[in-house]
């Protein structure tokens, strides 16, 4: 089941689109922002782009559009092959859609007792219990620290390594289980999420996957097409904030020789827009989202 995107309506009005413009659906999953982007179009073009197998079932029949069964790092390549060398705007909604958090054989939930997968593209060799039974504990401390954004890492770390002596860890109720002495009284489900974000984002390198987005973006929009990024944690929404801001990752703006700053995008939300509390209480997995628009220069 798909649910409804989040800040639709808000993403879809930063997209300025006009109605014979080429338009780009990064993140396909249920089609929602992209059957909403088709209903602006007239003449215009959608490419949608999706690793997961399971959004073809959702796929759109409409000349105008094409939907790519590819990781959205690809972008610049897969528009080459389409004839398409610039576009007027690029949506991306990051993160996992609400299908792939209720399937529990994805093992994306801490909801199901599963198979610890997480595998955004099925066709994937490594999975979430491959990272878990193989890494070192200085390895599995860096990911909880610096993905999960986890305090008391080292806990996490050195029970999963005691936990996988006496037998792998293959599901995601046996990797709760390894961590359950670690896991705060009231926090419980708050330290479970970041330990499956910190999982789900090293399992697809989802940071260096949204840097070559990022980048491919730039070079992909024509002058006065918009980027519009919905991001769901602060490493995300960081990237996204700094790359608009200075065209890199560090955020610093660099200036030419006049001292006029060398950047790409100017940025149409000072402040990320937010869902209300009206869409938080319709759709739980608004509550984290933050959406950027900007302007190509």
């Amino acid at each position: 089941m798909y649910h409804n995107p989040v800040l639709l309506e808000k993403s879809i009005e930063g997209l300025n689109i006009i109605p014979n413009g080429i338009y780009v659906d990064a993140t396909f999953g249920g089609g929602g922002h992209s059957r909403a982007i088709l209903q602006k179009l007239k003449e215009g073009r959608l490419v949608a782009f999706d690793q997961d197998s399971d959004s073809l079932m959702n796929t759109i029949a409409d000349d105008r559009f094409v939907l790519v069964n590819h990781n959205f790092q690809f972008l610049k390549n897969f528009l080459r092959l389409h004839n398409i060398s610039k576009v007027n705007g690029i949506l991306a909604d990051l993160g996992v859609s609400s299908h792939q958090f209720d399937v529990p054989e994805r093992g994306f939930s801490t909801r199901f007792d599963a198979p610890l997968d997480m595998r955004m593209n099925l066709n994937q060799q490594v999975k979430a219990a491959d990272i878990v039974n193989t890494y070192s504990e200085e390895e599995l401390l860096s990911l909880f620290k610096n993905y999960g954004e986890i305090k008391n890492s080292k806990c996490f770390s050195r029970a999963i390594i005691e936990a996988r002596k006496s037998h792998p860890i293959n599901t995601t109720g046996e990797l709760i289980e390894s961590i359950q002495n670690c896991l705060p009284k009231f926090k419980k489900n708050k330290f479970l999420a970041q330990v499956f974000q910190a999982l789900r984002i090293e399992v697809n390198d989802e940071m260096q996957v949204l840097k070559q987005l990022l980048q491919q973006a730039s070079k992909s929009l024509m002058q006065g097409g918009r980027l519009v990024v919905i991001s769901y944690h602060s490493l995300e929404d960081r990237l996204v904030k700094n790359f608009i801001r200075s065209g890199n990752f560090n955020g610093i703006v660099k200036k030419d020789f006049y001292g006029n700053p060398i950047v790409s995008f100017k940025s149409i939300t000072r402040k990320p827009i937010v869902p209300d509390e009206i869409e938080i209480e319709n759709n739980n997995r608004a509550r984290s989202a933050k959406l950027r628009i900007a302007e190509k220069i």
